[in-house]
């Protein structure tokens, strides 16, 4: 279904109907502060399996990013943080940036993986950070990706409906996304590492 939410005032009931159907094992499409991502409850391993399929990759090799409504999570998947490193992200977040940093042994439990390393997200988007903080757990995410080798991301929910509607279980129709990702940073060796560079500039934080 496509479910038009309110980007600056999302609908307490909206936002609900989407956790519950994330709490019951689906897969959603919603908007973030760059473009929109493909995401699922991260505890629902079958639904993790679904967005991985959807992707058209391996589960044990995904990089997939936990969309976070603040830092408290940060020790639930992570392994302790130097503060010049948690400084950073506090200024940087909610923000357009995604964090690499050494995964606890919590994250291969929830993906039957050998993963290392998690990337944390938290998007400056009402959306997205309403329905983390409703479900009370982050949501994995992977962006949405269009076929088309000029234009990298679709930015047009109702677009990305006509594509996708067979295969997840909500569209959220949240305004026009980005077609820039977020800026990934590795912080596993003790230094910021820009993998790639998009919407954010970590300059500006450091």
């Amino acid at each position: 279904m496509l479910l038009r939410i309110n980007p600056d005032k999302p609908n307490y009931d909206e936002i609900a109907q989407v956790v519950a159907c994330l709490r019951d094992g689906g897969v959603v499409i919603y908007p973030t502060d760059t473009v929109y991502g493909i995401g699922c409850d991260i505890n629902k391993q079958r639904a993790v399996e679904r967005v991985c399929k959807i992707k058209g990759i391996d589960s044990e090799k995904a990089n997939f990013s936990f969309i976070c409504s603040d830092l408290s999570h940060l020790a639930d998947f992570t392994k302790p943080i130097d503060t010049a490193t948690y400084k950073v992200m506090k200024k940087a977040l909610p923000g357009p940036f995604t964090f690499i940093l050494d995964a606890n042994n919590n994250v291969p439990k929830l993906f039957k993986s050998k993963k290392k390393t998690v990337g944390i997200r938290i998007p400056n988007n009402k959306i997205c950070l309403e329905i983390v903080n409703q479900l009370g757990n982050p949501i994995m995410s992977t962006s949405v990706h269009d076929d088309d080798e000029i234009i990298e991301y679709t930015t047009d929910p109702e677009l990305i409906y006509e594509k996708y509607s067979d295969l997840v279980d909500i569209v959220i129709a949240g305004g026009y996304g980005n077609n820039e990702a977020s800026t990934i940073v590795d912080c596993t060796e003790g230094e910021f590492s820009i993998l790639r560079q998009g919407l954010g500039q970590l300059d500006n934080f450091i």
